[in-house]
């Protein structure tokens, strides 16, 4: 599984845009999104991480990669997409 933190999520909307966007990527993925904790968590047979968290910045959102101890890469938070975060 990949897990990405994703702090610019933060509604359902953005939660729709992500999700169609990794599914352009890899339209099998298993695409399971918390949005409290801003996690997208993906299982891909077939998409490279890199091909996925491309995918999530063309949606305009900024994927940290979250290692499998939950450890995250630090980043300035940004916005939601439509103003509400």
């Amino acid at each position: 599984m990949i897990t990405y933190e994703v702090e610019d999520m933060t509604c359902g909307h953005c939660v729709s845009t992500i999700t169609k966007a990794l599914k352009s990527a890899d339209k099998d993925a298993r695409v399971t999104i918390d949005l409290p904790n801003h996690r997208v968590h993906i299982e891909s047979a077939s998409a490279d991480p890199k091909d996925l968290a491309d995918a999530i910045e063309e949606a305009g959102y900024s994927p940290r990669p979250v290692s499998a101890d939950g450890a995250k890469e630090s980043a300035p938070k940004a916005g939601g997409c439509c103003g509400c975060g």
